[in-house]
């Protein structure tokens, strides 16, 4: 996984909208990028309009949003609509983006073991260097870690 320090991966993807999204987009600000397990489900629903509803306060601080899952196009629209989400969403069904990031890989839930994304948010500065990695995301309060960094 990337850590503080490393440089962002120059990465692309297609959103919601079937726009080409790419990290070179935002080179000169500052960037949030959340990798969430799964579209629509109760945990990834919460924090995307957490995000949503406070987006005013981290755009005050200078804030982009991009959120990240493997779901398809057609689902990240859904997503997106239902909940008015605001930021863009990339559908990264190969994974690309995900193991470019680490997040990717072995996980337990229910003592069920398998390969999926592990919920982090990484905090990019201008630079394009990874100043902070948020691991236990709090999914109702996620804008308030991110401002609290």
């Amino acid at each position: 996984m990337l850590k503080i320090g490393d440089k962002v991966p120059d990465f692309k993807g297609i959103d919601q909208n079937e726009n080409i999204v790419s990290y070179k987009d935002f080179k000169g600000k500052k960037l949030v990028v959340f990798f969430y397990p799964k579209a629509s489900t109760p945990g990834c629903t919460a924090e995307a309009c957490d995000l949503r509803d406070n987006e005013n306060a981290l755009k005050a601080k200078g804030y982009h949003l991009i959120g990240i899952s493997a779901d398809p196009v057609a689902k990240q629209k859904k997503f997106a609509d239902k909940n008015e989400l605001p930021f863009p969403l990339l559908a990264d069904e190969d994974h690309t983006i995900l193991n470019a990031f680490g997040v990717w890989g072995p996980k337990k839930f229910m003592g069920r073991e398998f390969d999926g994304i592990h919920r982090t948010t990484f905090i990019i500065d201008e630079n394009g260097t990874i100043t902070d990695v948020i691991e236990k995301v709090k999914t109702k309060e996620h804008a308030k870690q991110i401002l609290e960094k």
